[in-house]
């Protein structure tokens, strides 16, 4: 038996916002919209067709309460500066620019979305860190 995770759903405050991060200058690509009572959807695609699905609630006013479950999105890409800093042109707030890590074959950075959560960027190298094991040592 294969399992993967294949799509999440997070609610946002502007739902055409939140499209412009995600399409404009994450580079996901808009699959399909969807209208049901008292929810608007829209749902993107990754380039590895991977989905997020961006949901408003429309009897939902203010900030969205995050709590404690949530901790940070992963997104993978070839160009880890390249994409902070189009994120960056477009004025998003960052955390913190691109890092080689270095217990890890990556290098990450760190933004905020239109509703605060928190997205990490990863581009990932061939080459591991001398001491590094584990799964992601050599992806």
């Amino acid at each position: 038996m294969k399992t993967s995770l294949d799509q999440f759903c997070i609610n946002v405050t502007d739902l055409e916002k939140s499209v412009h991060f995600y399409e404009k200058v994450l580079g996901f690509e808009v699959t399909h919209r969807v209208e049901i009572p008292n929810v608007s959807e829209v749902i993107l695609a990754g380039a590895d067709g991977h989905r997020i699905q961006l949901a408003k609630h429309h009897d939902h006013e203010g900030p969205i309460d995050h709590g404690s479950a949530l901790w940070k999105f992963y997104l993978t890409t070839d160009d880890c500066e390249g994409l902070y800093e189009r994120c960056m042109d477009a004025g998003v707030e960052s955390i913190s620019a691109p890092e080689r890590l270095e217990h890890w074959p990556v290098t990450a950075a760190f933004v905020y979305d239109p509703d605060g959560y928190t997205v990490e960027i990863l581009q990932h190298h061939e080459q591991t860190p001398s001491g590094v094991s584990g799964p992601l040592a050599n992806q």
